[in-house]
């Protein structure tokens, strides 16, 4: 692999591993605080630190050094992250996020580590389970 093309996978990486784990954090608030639902919290929580166990396997210190905070033209909020009216929007804004960056973070590892995009596609699966639950307590 090209190096220019590696440091963009890794930038790819970086972007989508914090994203997931934002959203997943927020969930998992959401169900500690709001909810005092600690089985979903910790189940939250356990898929964050699973997560980070897989990108570490792609050494974290590559994924961060292939940031690119100035560079990036993505960086900007749009107007629809302002508009949460209900808990429920919240929890359904971060479960989204946390599912597409994972289905991002799925594809990309194809690329560097075949067993790391399985492991990844079942920690979304269970994303789209606990989901499923949760709504049903908002």
């Amino acid at each position: 692999m090209r190096q220019i093309a590696s440091q963009k996978i890794y930038r790819i990486v970086d972007a989508n591993f914090n994203r997931t784990k934002e959203g997943l954090r927020v969930c998992e608030d959401i169900c500690r605080f709001v909810l005092d639902q600690s089985s979903f919290a910790r189940s939250f929580k356990n898929i964050r630190h699973e997560l980070t166990q897989c990108i570490a396997s792609l050494k974290i210190s590559i994924v961060i050094q292939a940031r690119d905070i100035d560079g990036d033209v993505g960086r900007a909020s749009t107007s629809l992250e302002l508009k949460r009216k209900k808990m429920a929007d919240v929890f359904y804004a971060n479960s989204q996020r946390v599912k597409e960056s994972m289905r991002v973070l799925e594809e990309v590892t194809k690329l560097l580590n075949t067993n790391l995009a399985v492991k990844i596609k079942q920690m979304r699966y269970k994303v789209y389970a606990l989901e499923k639950k949760v709504t049903q307590q908002l």
